[in-house]
This record gives structure tokens, C-alpha cells and sequence, in this order.
């Protein structure tokens, strides 16, 4: 026996610890206090039972709500400790209903989480039974028979259970015994039963004392004579036939014709719902039924004969009223966490959704559902209470706002439901980088602009928005050669005129290559060299030489590049119109006899050479030859020698120069096929994106008009492991002016003849020197 005793208490102590551990895990705590307690008085200790520090309460905002009186208990934040605040009414509060409980939503944040705790209400006997009236009158005929019964009004008790259980007591008299009816659905029905004959002209009247005390359990005597029970459904319309009474009476004639009536204790509520019927005794609906207001209805009846004195007997009809599902359900959202960060955690609280429907049994279980296809979900927290959730990441700007429906339906047949929605809107959070439209720009510029000049406008978009959007420009700082890049240009920080970062918290940035290309400008004129610069130039020219005979040359060099430093030289004519046997290459600058020179022409003859490049506007240079013609005896003798001479010079000149066309012809092929290769390997391969990233290939091409030209373009690198400098070679078209003459066609195919020189950025094959900024912003 000690052993058995032993396993049972072990057995209800392990139920007893996961009925505690599953309370525990559902986050519902519950507790107990009796009604009419007194202000402060201890509930629980509601922080150290949901496991959370007192520190903490402040900072997280705890937070009691209820959805009956929220001032009937409070939370010291102090100690933690739910004590009661208000005066607390059961009767008030929760009526006759057997069960009542006052619901609480303890709510903190950081993070959000959500209790349900609930305080049951003990019952209290602080309500006596009170009856109808302080008094009862019962007019009896003195020949009643023996055993006759009048029916008397029982007292009410505002309590519940035992507190409202009553027992009645008659004063002493030899008359009249009470007798108490009662079943398991029908209230106690009280009635006097005549035990001695009344003799009106003896006794005329009597006094009695009907007590009532609650608490106690009555003594269950004798069957109530008449007992019926009907049931109807809510929505029954009027004239339904209830029942139909029968009532009999042994008399004949008059004295045997039974009248029916609502007994004195029907209430008003009974006589606006159902009629009775006096001579069918039928009771029918009159009025609408409601379940959800009224239950049951306890109804007295009253059965009279005719005769005289009258006789009469009682009977009380409960009808009982069946639900039906005529009620949808109800929701209501309390909104938490809105606007909710596109950053948000997994499982973060958005809104708690609480359901009802006062139906009853499956007519008022509900559940919930949300709208397809939204990042969020439902999690049932406690009976009829809901948090809504976030189940998927967020993307503000993919979606920026959600309309979340939530659909509660009941479980009646035909089912009822009911819709809410609640808008939830994604805020900003600063996940986007700005971007530009392409990761490198390419932009030429003229030299000599004035500060401030505009050179290009870059522009950024930043998906975010409001301040997370807002982007802002600079440069990033380089050195080219010995000056900071920031003393050649300068970005105006909110237009983009010309390293940008938007203005969220963490600023988040991108860069971008602008390739500045400095274009030449005519601003130098030619400038003339040798003993041509400065003075006149004297030459001495035999009569005897021939036509094509060299005098001289004109040389000279412009400090500009490409087409600005191209030049050409012209012959002036002579003043007066007269014959001039000499010419000048157009672009060699060589001056040379037409002619072979006679007798009439003037011995001394002042030859004017305009050296012009093809920029815009023209630049040029005026050189001044003195020639003077000298018979050929001696001299032309001395010249031989000289001439043979320049023969020979030309002639290693012209090898010199077949030797570099053929030089820059292989140097040509070779960078064609070079950029064919890069070309290829460029369209094959993976493009990478980022503003480190190589450019487009970039074709420059030149005027109709123009030479060979060398160009070497210096880089400014700013991004992390880049390679050396590009060299870039730039190529002009050497095709003539349709303007030249055959003439000056066949001076544009001499060679000069000082090649093997030094050489300078202004001859017809040179070298210029393009610079290029790269600036990453």
C-alpha cells in the first residue's frame, strides 16, 4: 500500500511539472484572486514569473493592456509584483457565468514580445438572497380542499456555486407545510400546501415568514406536479408553436372549463417573447429570440377553473434556445511595428489580431487566414489571439508597401466570416550604393579654358529614398606630374558638375572614370629656324643653272600638335607683276628655280616665304630670302664640287627616308594587328562591371587632311592594382587637299631632306604629345 501510494503521488507530481513546463512554453501565466479584495493587495510576481529583470522593465517599456477594465490591476515597476488597484466585482464584471477571468496582454519591447496572462475572479458570498417584494398576498376561498397548493416567489442570489445555493424555512403554522421542488434544469419552485381546513370566520387572515438562506443544500421532497420542457431555435419565427398545455379538472360543466395564464411571477421579457393561449392552453412565439442575450426562459403558468370558488394549479414551462450561426466573427489589429524596416529581423512582431464570435460551440470557434502571397504569416499566441509576423526578407524597393487582409471564419454551417487589413509600409534603410549610367566617361577638352569653365556634368542615381537617396560628388584626389589633380578641375558636390556617397547612416559610395582628353589649340604661331630666324638670308645663284636647281631651305616648327602644327609654305608674289623663276615646296619649305634664269632677269630679286599651319584661326611667319644673281664662270666652277656633293647627300637622304616609311609602315601594321587582337579578346571575354574596370576600346580619328602623327597619351591611374600607363597611338589621314595643284601634289611626295636631323613636333612626319586625365569620381 505504501509503495502504491508512493508511484501516485510521484505520477501527479511529474503532471503537475508539464502542466507547468507547457504553461511555461505557451508565454500564458495565471492567477487568482477573490473579488472585493482590497486596494493593493498581492496578485503575483508577474517580471520574475516571465523571466524577465526588474532593470530591464523601464527601458523595454513594460506594459499591461486588458480587454476588460484596464484599472483593476497594475504592475509596481519597482518590485514587479501585479497587485490589485481597483475594486474588483464579479457580479459586475462577469454576471451569473460560472467562469470569469480578467485577461491580460503584458506587452515590452526591445524586442517586441508578448505575454497573456489571466487573473480568475473567486466568488465571494457577498450578495443575500433577495426576494421580488418584501411581501406576498394569497387570497384562499375557506373551502379549499385539503392538500391544495399556491405557488409562491422564490428568492434570487446574486452569487455563484454554493454561495448561491438557497434553502428556504416557513414560520410554524398548523396550517400550511412548504413545499421546495427542484430538479437538475429548473430552479426550486416554492408552493404552500393547505394541511387544515381554513375557517375564514376563526382566522381571517395569517402571517407568514418565508426565509431564505444560501449556502446550504435542501432537503429534495415530494414531485412537482406539472413539468414540461421545450427547445426552440433562435431564429424561430413569430406564431411558432412552443407546447400545448393540458390541464384537466374532475368537475363537469362550468366547474370542469380550465382558463390558462402567465403566472404572477412572469416577467415582462417572457410576456414580449410568448403568448399563451386561455381556452387551448397553446404557448406560441411573439417576439424575436436571441441566444446570444438570453438562453433560457423560465415560464409560470397558471391554470384556472371556472367554478366557484376557483381552483387552480401551477406549472413552469423552460424553454431552452438553441444556437444558430447568425453571428460573424469579429477582428480587431492593434498595429506595433509600423513602418517596419526593410532590415528587419525574421519572426519580427508587426500586430497582434484578436478574434471573437459570441456564437457558441463550433458556431464560434474561428480561424484566421492571410492574403496570398505576402512576406508575412500568422502565429496563434493564445486562444482567439494572433500575432502577425514577418516570414521572408523585405525589399523596400521592390515593394514599398504591402496591404495585408487577414480573414477570420467561424466553423458554423453555413460558415460566416469577417475581413480587416492592415497597410504595412517598408521603411528605408540605406542598402544602395549610388550608380552611375556606365563606369568610365571619355571627354575632350580644348586647352586655355578660363577657370570655371564647365567640361562635363556626371549624374548618379541611388535606389534608396529621402535622405538615404541623396548623393553628393567630389574628386578623388591624385597628383599629375608635381600639381594635385584638385588645381586642374573641381566637382560641384550636389550638382555632379564634373567620389560621390549618398547622405544615409552608413554613407555607402561608388566610383566612376571621366577620361579627359586636353585638345590642342592654335595659340602658337610657327616660328622660324636657323638663320632664317631673326634676318634676311642672303643667297648667291648662278645664270647657268638649270630648272629644279635647290637655293635654299625654309625651315621652321610650331609648338601646337596635330593639324595646329602642320605646316606649309607659300611663295609671295613679286611686287610689280614681274616674272619670278623661283618656287617653294609647299611643304618641304625648299626654294628652287622654275626656269633656267636669262639676261632679263633682275640680278637681285627679294623672295618672300609665309609659313602657315592649318589651324583655327591661321597662324604664320614670314621669311625674307635675298637672292643675287652671278655669272657662271667661276663660280659655277667652284660648284661643281658642291653640287656633286648635294647630289650624293640627296641621295642617302632619300634611302634614309625610304628606310623610315618602311619603319613606320611595320610600326602601323604591328598596332593594327595589336588592337584586332585586343578587340577580339575583348569581345570574348566576361565584361566586368565596377568602376575599375577597363572602358570601351575608343576609335580617334583625324580631318581629311593630315600626316602621320604620333601620340602619347599619359594616364593617371587612382584604382587599386592597375597596370602600367597606356600608350595610345593615334593615326591621321594623309590624304591631300582637293585644292592642291599637281604641282604642289608632287611637293607633298618630296621627303625632307633633313630628316636625319633632329626632330620636331611641326615637321610633316612628327611626334605630338596628347595628354589625358582620368578622373574617378
Amino acid at each position: 500500500m505504501k509503495l502504491r501510494g508512493l508511484r501516485a503521488r510521484c505520477l501527479l507530481l511529474f503532471w503537475l511539472l508539464l502542466l507547468a513546463a507547457w504553461e511555461a512554453g505557451s508565454g500564458q501565466l495565471h492567477y487568482s484572486v477573490s473579488e472585493e479584495a482590497k486596494h493593493g493587495t498581492f496578485v503575483g510576481r508577474i517580471a520574475q514569473d516571465l523571466g524577465l529583470e526588474l532593470a530591464e522593465l523601464v527601458p523595454r517599456l513594460f506594459r499591461v493592456a486588458s480587454k476588460d477594465r484596464g484599472d483593476l490591476l497594475e504592475v509596481n515597476l519597482q518590485n514587479g509584483i501585479l497587485f490589485v488597484n481597483s475594486r474588483i466585482d464579479r457580479e459586475e464584471l462577469c454576471g451569473r457565468s460560472v467562469e470569469c477571468s480578467i485577461h491580460l496582454e503584458v506587452i515590452v519591447d526591445r524586442p517586441l514580445q508578448v505575454f497573456h496572462v489571466e487573473v480568475k475572479v473567486k466568488d465571494i458570498n457577498d450578495n443575500p438572497p433577495v426576494f421580488k417584494g418584501s411581501e406576498q398576498r394569497i387570497f384562499i376561498p375557506e373551502n379549499r380542499q385539503l392538500d391544495s397548493r399556491f405557488p409562491l416567489e422564490g428568492a434570487v442570489d446574486a452569487d455563484i456555486g454554493a454561495n448561491s445555493l438557497l434553502t428556504y424555512t416557513l414560520s410554524p403554522t398548523d396550517y400550511f407545510s412548504l413545499k421546495v421542488e427542484t430538479t437538475d434544469e429548473l430552479s426550486k419552485s416554492l408552493s404552500l400546501e393547505l394541511r387544515k381546513s381554513l375557517d375564514r370566520e376563526e382566522t381571517p387572515e395569517l402571517q407568514l415568514l418565508l426565509t431564505a438562506t444560501d449556502g446550504g443544500k435542501p432537503e429534495l421532497e415530494g414531485q412537482f406536479g406539472c413539468r414540461l420542457l421545450a427547445q426552440l431555435v433562435e431564429s424561430t419565427v413569430n406564431g411558432t408553436l412552443v407546447t400545448t398545455l393540458n390541464a384537466t379538472d374532475a368537475d363537469e360543466g362550468v366547474n370542469g372549463e380550465v382558463v390558462f395564464s402567465f403566472g404572477n411571477g412572469a416577467s415582462l421579457d417572457i410576456q414580449e417573447k410568448f403568448n399563451v393561449d386561455s381556452i387551448s392552453g397553446e404557448i406560441r412565439v411573439i417576439g424575436d429570440l436571441d441566444y446570444e442575450k438570453t438562453k433560457s426562459y423560465e415560464i409560470q403558468i397558471k391554470a384556472v377553473d371556472k367554478g366557484t370558488p376557483s381552483m387552480s394549479n401551477h406549472c413552469k414551462v423552460l424553454v431552452k434556445v438553441l444556437d444558430i450561426n447568425d453571428n460573424a466573427p469579429e477582428l480587431a489589429i492593434t498595429s506595433l511595428s509600423l513602418p517596419i524596416k526593410e532590415d528587419a529581423p525574421l519572426n519580427t512582431v508587426i500586430a497582434l489580431i484578436k478574434v471573437s464570435d459570441i456564437d457558441s460551440g463550433a458556431n464560434g470557434q474561428v480561424t484566421c487566414s492571410l492574403s496570398p502571397h505576402v512576406p508575412f504569416k500568422l502565429v496563434s499566441t493564445f486562444k482567439n489571439y494572433y500575432s502577425l509576423v514577418l516570414d521572408s526578407a523585405l525589399d523596400r524597393e521592390t515593394t514599398a508597401d504591402y496591404k495585408v487582409v487577414v480573414t477570420a471564419r467561424d466553423g458554423g454551417s453555413p460558415s460566416l466570416w469577417a475581413t480587416a487589413s492592415v497597410s504595412v509600409e517598408v521603411a528605408d534603410v540605406n542598402d544602395n550604393a549610388p550608380t552611375f549610367a556606365q563606369p568610365e566617361y571619355t571627354v575632350f577638352v580644348k586647352e586655355n579654358n578660363p577657370p570655371g569653365a564647365h567640361i562635363f556634368t556626371v549624374s548618379a542615381v541611388d535606389a534608396d529614398a529621402q535622405e538615404n537617396a541623396l548623393v553628393s560628388y567630389s574628386l578623388v584626389e591624385r597628383r599629375i606630374g608635381e600639381r594635385l589633380l584638385s588645381s586642374y578641375v573641381s566637382v560641384h558636390a550636389e550638382s555632379g558638375k564634373v567620389e560621390r556617397a549618398d547622405a544615409g547612416v552608413p554613407a555607402l559610395g561608388s566610383n566612376v572614370t571621366l577620361q579627359v582628353f586636353v585638345l590642342d589649340e592654335n595659340d602658337n604661331a610657327p616660328t622660324l629656324l636657323g638663320p632664317h630666324a631673326g634676318s634676311a638670308v642672303s643667297e648667291l645663284v648662278s645664270r647657268t643653272v638649270g630648272a629644279g636647281h635647290v637655293v635654299t631651305k625654309v625651315r621652321a616648327v610650331d609648338a601646337d600638335s596635330g593639324y595646329n602644327a602642320w605646316l606649309s609654305y607659300e611663295l609671295q608674289p613679286p611686287t610689280g607683276g614681274a616674272r619670278n623663276p623661283f618656287r617653294v615646296g609647299l611643304y618641304t619649305g625648299e626654294i628652287s628655280t622654275t626656269r633656267s634664269l636669262d639676261e632679263v632677269d633682275v640680278p637681285r630679286q627679294r623672295l618672300l616665304v609665309l609659313v602657315k599651319d592649318h589651324g583655327e584661326p591661321m597662324l604664320t611667319a614670314t621669311a625674307t630670302v635675298l637672292v643675287s644673281l652671278v655669272e657662271s664662270s667661276p663660280i659655277q666652277k667652284a660648284s661643281l664640287p658642291v653640287l656633286t656633293g648635294a647630289v650624293g647627300s640627296q641621295a642617302s637622304l632619300v634611302d634614309v627616308n625610304v628606310y623610315l616609311i618602311i619603319a613606320i609602315c611595320a610600326v602601323s601594321s604591328l598596332l593594327v594587328l595589336t588592337l584586332l587582337l585586343y578587340t577580339a579578346l575583348r569581345c570574348s571575354a566576361t565584361p566586368t562591371n565596377g568602376a575599375c574596370a577597363p572602358g570601351k576600346p575608343m576609335l580617334v580619328c583625324s580631318s581629311a587632311v593630315g600626316s602621320w602623327s604620333y601620340s602619347q597619351q599619359r594616364r593617371q591611374k587612382v584604382c587599386s592594382g592597375e597596370g602600367p600607363p597606356k600608350t595610345d597611338l593615334m593615326a591621321f589621314s594623309p590624304g591631300l587637299s582637293p585644292g592642291l595643284n599637281i604641282a604642289e601634289r608632287s611637293d607633298h611626295a618630296e621627303v625632307n631632306s633633313d630628316l636625319s636631323g633632329n626632330v620636331s613636333p611641326n615637321l610633316s612626319y612628327g611626334f605630338k604629345l596628347l595628354f589625358r586625365f582620368n578622373f574617378i569620381f
